[in-house]
């Protein structure tokens, strides 16, 4: 059944909060959980209903509303959790322009302060939100910062509101004592209102403020409602970063869909992935996003499943009808490998939902399954489809372009993808001939329709045209025989040449063409296990990597170096952050344990070694020791256990 208007009585609206009062005014939805969280250890549970997120919603609007306009830009700094979402819905009900970021630690060190100077400085926002106890920090930091004159008076420059204060004056709003119906005046953002600015994650240059409007943000949602055959009897587990693209968009998407959303914090998924299959498991999720690198993850960790009080909660993914894979390349194996260890414990190979969105687009672009029963998967050059062309709604338009000459490209051949939708961003904030380039992009020779040019290469393939998503343009390595390989190609065959010693999702590979080397470079972290490999070993890996990728891919690898935890820089979502890695690299600011260089004839020209210096942290579980990482990304530990036996 597709649930697409599923009410005659309850039409779409134009924007994602004027559903939030229907559903707390209809007697099966007013006490409805919309939000669930949890926290780990053992799991522990919160919650607000619909009737809740509500009257809290319009508690803080009209809170914001006594000392702020609309419109006004609002930044806010909360952690993940109920009363993040609570200030986001308040914020819209307000109509000011919310701008959330993942707020770093007040004590402003080790250079964690460089985006939220950067947020203050383009939005210019005149209040922040954050918790009591961090404004408090932020106000002793203020008063004794001598070091950093900028950061220091952006900070003092904000009119800071507590989320204690927010909702602590009780504004009763009761929704009996409201006309919802005709007549009726919603105050809040408008449809054409830029509502949200949420920040690109990195992956190929420096995070850009993408301007969202309300009305594209509810068409976003409500596209892939349709896409997920999302209805109020739906519950999503996410883990996901609430501040902007997937993670923010599946909290609209709760409420547009009338559903239940289960959360907990990315930490708690590093620190234990085995909490999401516990969460589906308990709640019985019918939908759950994850970035395509928690696979491999889950299969390597998800055997740690004791909590604290030393109990192990039961797996079953019966429930299971979505489960959206995000972040690309998708890679095919690792998605089999996934459903093979999954499938005893009712993982339903047709609910694997291999999903593409972006920033621009608010976040949902389209997906390549929709309840349809596959088994086998279709691939391309090892990586599965996000998208079947022939099946899009008829607003959404996804094109494959010629990237140099604007012309769309034949099926089969490679090129960038574009995008035309009433979901499409209105821009980037003060960057006009950039906003420019990327929104407003038309094919030659043809009049009218305006793309954003996503920056992502793709092709289309087969008979039912699924679109696969190959890489990123401004990452593409361009060999000196004039071919051209995606990085990821090379940093999967760099893994998978020593994956007990290397770090997955911990491997950046780069051109090196305008630097003295000449050449493909290849950076991998290493596992930390408290002592210091030999030289030999060492140097057997960096030739391993060369070997492997010559043997898989033909290509030739210049330089190898293996560096300290935490060297390779990646964003909040886990993507690997290429350009910035390969900015360290060159300026020596990675801790390089092993670096070897190679000639054209797999001959090692030099070598270079420094001191691997381990640091570490040591908690008791139990009986047993666990050594924890100081670290800044996710990565694979090695073990000798499968996830089936542990299951």
């Amino acid at each position: 059944m597709n649930y697409e208007n599923y009410d005659p009585f309850f039409p779409d609206q134009p924007v994602v909060d004027l559903y939030l009062p229907i559903w707390a005014k209809l007697p099966g939805f007013k006490s409805k959980p919309a939000f669930v969280w949890a926290e780990d250890g053992p799991i522990q549970t919160s919650f607000l209903t619909y009737e809740e997120l509500n009257s809290s919603a319009q508690c803080i609007s009209s809170e914001l509303l006594l000392s702020s306009r609309k419109n006004d830009v609002v930044l806010v700094l909360c952690s993940p959790g109920l009363e993040f979402i609570e200030v986001i819905f308040g914020c819209q009900r307000a109509g000011v322009l919310a701008v959330p970021i993942s707020p770093p630690h007040p004590s402003f060190t080790n250079d964690n302060w460089h985006h939220l100077l950067r947020v203050v400085s383009q939005t210019r926002p005149r209040v922040a939100i954050a918790q009591r106890d961090y404004i408090k920090h932020v106000e002793k930091y203020v008063a004794s910062s001598s070091n950093n004159n900028k950061l220091s008076e952006a900070l003092q420059n904000l009119r800071w509101i507590s989320t204690e204060d927010l909702k602590g004056k009780k504004v009763t709003m009761q929704l009996e004592n409201v006309n919802f119906g005709v007549g009726f005046s919603y105050n809040g953002c408008n449809a054409d209102d830029v509502y949200l600015i949420q920040y690109t994650s990195g992956a190929t240059a420096i995070p850009k403020p993408v301007l969202l409007t309300a009305g594209s943000a509810a068409h976003n949602v409500r596209a892939s409602r349709k896409a997920y055959d999302f209805h109020p009897n739906a519950v999503v587990v996410s883990w996901l970063p609430q501040y902007h693209d997937c993670g923010l968009m599946f909290l609209l998407l709760t409420l547009v869909s009338g559903a239940t959303c289960v959360l907990t914090s990315p930490n708690a998924f590093v620190n234990r992935p085995r909490i999401w299959l516990e969460l589906i498991s308990e709640f019985k999720a019918t939908c759950t996003p994850v970035p395509s690198f928690a696979l491999p993850l889950v299969l390597k960790r998800g055997h740690a499943g004791a909590t604290d009080a030393g109990t192990v909660n039961p797996i079953s993914m019966l429930s299971v009808e979505n489960l959206i894979i995000i972040n690309e390349p998708i890679y095919n194996d690792c998605v089999e490998e996934f459903v093979e260890v999954f499938r005893p414990f009712g993982l339903n190979p047709s609910a694997i939902s291999p999903s593409y969105g972006l920033a621009e687009n608010g976040t949902f672009v389209s997906t390549s399954w929709r309840s349809s029963n596959f088994d086998k998967f279709s691939t391309y050059k090892k990586l599965l489809p996000s998208a079947r062309l022939d099946h899009e709604d008829v607003d959404i338009e996804i094109l494959v372009v010629n990237e140099e000459t604007n012309e769309i490209v034949e099926d089969g051949v490679e090129g960038e993808i574009w995008i035309s939708s009433p979901s499409n961003a209105t821009g980037y904030l003060a960057h006009p001939s950039l906003t420019q380039q990327v929104f407003n992009a038309r094919l030659k020779n043809k009049a009218g329709k305006c793309y954003i040019r996503t920056g992502d290469r793709g092709v289309v393939e087969g008979e039912e045209r699924f679109l696969y998503v190959t890489g990123r343009c401004s990452d593409i390595i361009k060999l000196p025989n004039g071919q051209e390989i995606h990085p990821h190609y090379l940093e999967t065959s760099a893994y998978n040449s020593c994956p007990n010693f290397l770090r997955g999702g911990c491997v950046a590979a780069f051109d090196m063409s305008e630097s003295e080397y000449t050449s493909v470079a290849v950076v991998a972290e290493v596992q930390s296990k408290g002592e210091v490999e030999s030289d030999m070993f060492l140097k057997q890996v960096c030739e391993g990597i060369r070997k492997a990728t010559m043997k898989e891919e033909n290509v030739g690898i210049g330089l190898v170096a293996l560096v300290k935890v935490g060297s390779v820089p990646k964003t909040t979502s886990g993507k690997i952050q290429r350009w910035l890695a390969k900015y360290k690299f060159m300026k020596s600011h990675m801790n390089i344990i092993m670096q070897m260089k190679f000639d054209n004839n797999d001959n090692v020209q030099s070598t270079m070694q420094k001191m691997m210096q381990i640091e570490k942290k040591e908690y008791k579980k139990g009986k047993k020791m666990l050594i924890v990482e100081e670290e800044e990304g996710i990565y694979f530990a090695p073990t000798n256990r499968t996830l089936k036996s542990s299951l």
